[in-house]
């Protein structure tokens, strides 16, 4: 993904204004945000590397001038990280994606009978799921490449319909989705997924551009089922150790919440497939 470093570096500049970090603003702008020179500047190196580095033409960057830059440019614990990956991108071989989970992850998963729980890989696609996650996702009548949740929200028209809240599970998932790209950048099948939603989706291409990045560890999601109705439901994202990137989310509805109730009578259910 030639160019996310510079264009990382230019979206972050642009929003930032001179007056924030005790500059003076002298006149219109021709860009918004700061210009590389104050940049430079502001973290004490010389312009020239500073524009080559942008440029992606720089040599090796010191940890002590990314440090720097990420302060000027505010950057919070992700972007900061991101910014580490894309400057200093990794040319060894990747580690394999590990396409199924051990049984001792599959049972954990089964055992959890109360709450919807998934093994996603370093792509974003479920691996594994328990019977509940099932129920809510309908994993097993897909197919493998379906399962992706990236093409998921941006290819299925049903997402739209899933997700009442589809404009912020969109953005969400392209912003976790470039941290994953930013720190497996020999991942071709990743790099390969990345094109392929941006050739077929309009909504995917604005949101990558605008270069947002976070991690989807732990949050709240919306989802509209057709049987159980409309759930909230809080998730926790831990990483599988050994595993090739694993994921495990879990979704925690809270006791006795009117999702908890619908997820029961959903898992009856499908229990009885009444």
């Amino acid at each position: 993904m030639d160019g996310d470093l510079g264009d990382f570096l230019r979206s972050r500049r642009a929003r930032i204004q001179p007056e924030e970090v005790g500059l003076a603003s002298h006149g219109r702008r021709r860009v918004p945000g700061l210009r590389r020179e104050e940049v430079a500047q502001l973290a004490g190196v010389s312009v020239d590397y500073y524009i080559r580095l942008e440029q992606g033409r720089g040599p090796s960057v010191s940890d002590a001038v990314l440090d720097a830059i990420a302060r000027v440019l505010r950057l919070d614990e992700t972007e900061h990280a991101y910014l580490h990956a894309v400057a200093r991108p990794r040319r060894q071989a990747e580690r394999p994606v590990t396409p199924r989970v051990r049984p001792g992850v599959q049972a954990l998963l089964d055992g959890m009978e109360r709450t919807p729980a998934l093994v996603m890989d370093r792509r974003m696609t479920v691996l594994a799921w328990n019977a509940l996650a099932n129920a809510v996702f309908g994993f097993s009548d897909s197919a493998p490449r379906a399962r992706s949740m990236p093409r998921q929200v941006f290819l299925d028209p049903a997402a739209r319909d899933l997700y009442p809240e589809w404009q912020a599970v969109a953005a969400q998932t392209v912003a976790h989705l470039r941290v994953l790209a930013g720190h497996h950048q020999d991942d071709r099948e990743l790099t390969s997924l990345v094109g392929e939603l941006s050739l077929k989706s309009e909504d995917f291409r604005r949101l990558w551009a605008d270069h947002q990045v976070k991690e989807c560890a732990y949050g709240v999601k919306r989802l509209r089922h057709p049987v159980a109705g409309l759930l909230t439901l809080p998730y926790e994202s831990l990483a599988l150790p050994g595993d090739g990137d694993q994921t495990l989310l879990v979704y925690t509805p809270e006791r006795g919440s009117e999702t908890a109730e619908r997820l029961a009578l959903l898992g009856s259910w499908a229990t009885t497939g009444a």
